[in-house]
């Protein structure tokens, strides 16, 4: 185990927050001890042809991120066949009244919106803990995560399951977290790599001679941008209505009013890859999903004006986002003309 490796373990069990980030510390372990090298599954006869295809794929991918500008090094080198459709589960929780996520503060990280469990059940225990506070909650499955370049992070079947074009774009986007990672700011981390991942995404189509795969993963992006546009409009919404009323049944009438005209709103988009109004009726909008739909998506329009003022030279937009890390007001810099 490298020394680095070493120091983060030990930053996880020693600090005041034991319990929980030893937690985390194990099922990183567990994580890492599970990896197998994808040549040596590639080369496997036994291995699925669904599961070589998919994975066929990476060492593409990966080339890629590097011709983009990303820091790869060795992840994304390896493949865990961990079972379901998560790694962990992410608890985000707000106080009432709030579209803000109340967050945790970490070492290494600093203030993040979330906190995520590899065991479901202790996932649950956190958000019991925290509705009883009177917080809502948010529970997602997250099937890949980045550890910001501590680890060569794996390929994991939770992934692979939800898709070529998904994984693709999943890749991408932890790739950024390995490249930029700005404490404490949850927003411009997020929000950047969800933006670069995206597009890169079908850029990578494009530049590997597959126009068709391109059309398909632009469509699932766009639908993506779509239902997030709304989500947005809504938490804008509930933030103007806590503001101008007061706690009570009227203004939680209001709220459930706000909710069922996005539903609505939803429902009648035209998407090209989805059911719009299937996805509207199963889609969380409470006030804790809408907070962290505001830290993954909140300035994706923004970062999408600044591709387009860049001649949309992805590349020479990853440059920025570099160069902006640096600056006292990472956003600012990145958006600045």
């Amino acid at each position: 185990m490298r020394a680095k490796q070493l120091v983060f373990f030990a930053i996880l069990t020693l600090s005041a927050s034991g319990c929980y980030l030893s937690h985390l510390a194990v099922g990183q372990a567990r994580l890492m001890r599970a990896r197998q090298p994808i040549e040596a599954v590639l080369a496997d006869p036994t291995t699925a042809p669904e599961l070589r295809e998919r994975l066929a794929t990476v060492p593409r991918v990966r080339a890629f991120a590097t011709d983009l500008g990303l820091d790869v090094g060795e992840r994304y080198t390896s493949y865990v066949d961990w079972p379901g459709d998560r790694i962990v589960t992410t608890i985000v929780a707000t106080r009432p009244g709030e579209v803000q996520p109340a967050g945790w503060c970490f070492p290494i990280v600093g203030r993040v919106p979330y906190k995520g469990f590899f065991s479901r059940a202790r996932a649950r225990a956190e958000a019991k803990r925290q509705r009883a506070k009177g917080f809502d909650v948010c529970e997602v499955a997250v099937p890949a995560y980045s550890t910001l370049g501590w680890f060569d992070d794996p390929i994991t079947g939770p992934m692979l399951r939800g898709g070529e074009g998904p994984t693709v774009e999943t890749i991408l986007h932890e790739l950024v977290h390995a490249t930029v990672f700005i404490r404490s700011d949850a927003d411009f981390n997020e929000g950047v790599a969800s933006f670069i991942g995206e597009e890169a995404s079908v850029r990578f189509y494009t530049e590997s001679g597959r126009p068709e795969a391109a059309r398909r993963e632009r469509a699932r992006i766009e639908d993506d941008r779509r239902l997030r546009s709304e989500l947005l409009r809504l938490r804008k919404g509930v933030e103007r209505l806590y503001r101008s009323r007061s706690p009570g049944e009227a203004r939680e009438r209001e709220r459930a009013t706000l909710e069922d005209r996005a539903r609505k709103a939803m429902g009648a988009l035209a998407l090209s890859t989805r059911d719009a109004g299937e996805t509207a009726r199963w889609m969380r909008l409470n006030d804790a999903c809408l907070a962290l739909a505001g830290t993954y998506g909140a300035d994706v329009e923004s970062y999408a004006r600044a591709l387009t003022a860049l001649g949309g030279d992805l590349r020479a937009f990853v440059v920025r986002v570099r160069q902006s890390a640096t600056a006292p007001d990472p956003r600012a810099a990145l958006l600045s003309p």
